[in-house]
């Protein structure tokens, strides 16, 4: 799937995160946010050779739901999901960690 350049408002349930078959990347974050801009390049080039990843970018905040479900504080927090499961849960990754952990993850 494409990577997604705009973290969205209108964000998925947390049910419906959980019965999303196949690899998801739920990365959340605000289109603001320097952390969150340093780490896009590396989250669009990783996406870039994985299509069967889906990529969902979901803006944060306070009393987002969604976020506090998953125990988001941090930004960027991207959480791995396999089949609704987290698989891992990564929050203001290194480029170098994040690469490790991504290409970990889509191999499996």
């Amino acid at each position: 799937m494409p990577f997604d350049s705009q973290y969205h408002e209108q964000a998925p349930t947390r049910e419906e995160i959980d019965q999303t078959p196949g690899k998801v990347v739920l990365e959340f974050g605000a289109n603001w946010c320097g952390h969150c801009q340093g780490l896009s390049s590396t989250v669009e080039s990783l996406l870039s050779s994985a299509h069967d990843v889906q990529h969902i970018r979901v803006a944060d905040g306070k009393g987002k739901r969604l976020g506090r479900s998953f125990g988001v504080k941090l930004w960027p927090t991207l959480v791995l999901l396999s089949d609704g499961e987290v698989v891992e849960q990564l929050v203001r990754p290194s480029p170098d960690h994040l690469t490790n952990a991504f290409t970990s993850f889509a191999s499996t």
